[in-house]
């Protein structure tokens, strides 16, 4: 896809990190806008401000893990602008923790937002690009899903997250071999980014009540959401970086995108323990200084 304007982007998470980002390049390059967020009084700032830079722009509140939400963006869409050329399935939440003390809550919160999420709008989406191909063979659509280096690595103490963002990169893989079957015209990628500064540490403040397990956060939790607010508040790369190399490697059909290529090593290290049937390496061995903190904390902690 070598030119954007006048085509159609759809953002989940829009309110917000690489979402709204990805909405200010998309108004940039001349796009109409459909952004998609959970949080109300978010969205209209941030739809407000797309505006602003001159595009059509169609806010949508949503829950991006409810099916019919979901189904009911595609159908807006279609209506206000017709089939998308660019789908971001973008929105996502940040739960950590020892992996055995996630509820049962946990697990359905964040699989409903970070997997199901992505499942849904390539559900929805995939099936009216493929027919706009067939009807237009200038058509060219692209669908980007946000995973994580996380999809790629195993960090401790990050369990839940660890597990849905491991679930779209496959998602994704297998979305990219499925569509090179059919067409040509239709195309899609995996952003993996590494710790940036979007405030995905503050997932719980959109989290549903229904969704709030009865016990208070345990121990574990409470450190995982401490170390995470470090992480990614101290993050070097920005948001709107990440979100210029989703727009160029859409514009060159590249599957992968790193924020932080660096980190590549690591999942090098992760993928010979595999081949090589070796246990697990140790993820601080290159800064036995952090997982000493961590275990230190974990363990008084839990005392």
């Amino acid at each position: 896809m070598k030119t954007f304007q006048g085509k159609t982007a759809v953002l989940t998470g829009a309110a917000s990190g690489f979402g709204l980002e990805l909405a200010r390049l998309a108004a940039a390059q001349g796009m109409n806008v459909v952004m998609a967020d959970v949080q109300q009084d978010a969205l209209d700032r941030a739809a407000e401000e797309v505006r602003g830079l001159g595009a059509r722009v169609l806010p949508f509140r949503l829950d991006v893990s409810n099916a019919a939400q979901v189904e009911a963006l595609g159908a807006a869409t279609v209506e206000h602008f017709g089939v998308p050329h660019l789908v971001f399935n973008n929105a996502g939440v940040a739960f950590g923790g020892l992996i055995w003390e996630h509820s049962l809550k946990d697990w359905e919160w964040v699989v409903g937002v970070n997997l199901m999420g992505v499942a849904h709008g390539v559900r929805v989406f995939t099936p009216l690009m493929l027919e706009a191909a067939r009807s237009n063979p200038e058509y060219q659509g692209h669908i980007v899903n946000t995973a994580s280096m996380a999809g790629l690595l195993n960090a401790p103490n990050m369990g839940v997250y660890n597990v849905t963002k491991h679930a779209v990169v496959s998602l994704s893989e297998t979305l990219y071999q499925d569509l090179h079957l059919v067409t040509e015209q239709v195309d899609c990628s995996v952003l993996c980014p590494y710790f940036v500064p979007t405030g995905i540490h503050e997932s719980h403040r959109n989290r549903p009540k229904d969704s709030l397990s009865q016990a208070k956060p345990t121990p574990s939790q409470l450190v995982a959401q401490a170390t995470s607010a470090k992480a990614v508040t101290s993050g070097k790369v920005t948001a709107q970086e990440v979100a210029q190399k989703v727009l160029d490697a859409v514009r060159d059909r590249q599957f992968y995108i790193y924020s932080h290529p660096q980190a590549l090593g690591m999942v090098q290290k992760r993928l010979e323990d595999v081949v090589q049937g070796r246990n697990p390496s140790d993820p601080f061995e290159g800064r036995p200084d952090i997982g000493q903190q961590l275990r230190q904390a974990l363990r008084e902690a839990m005392r």
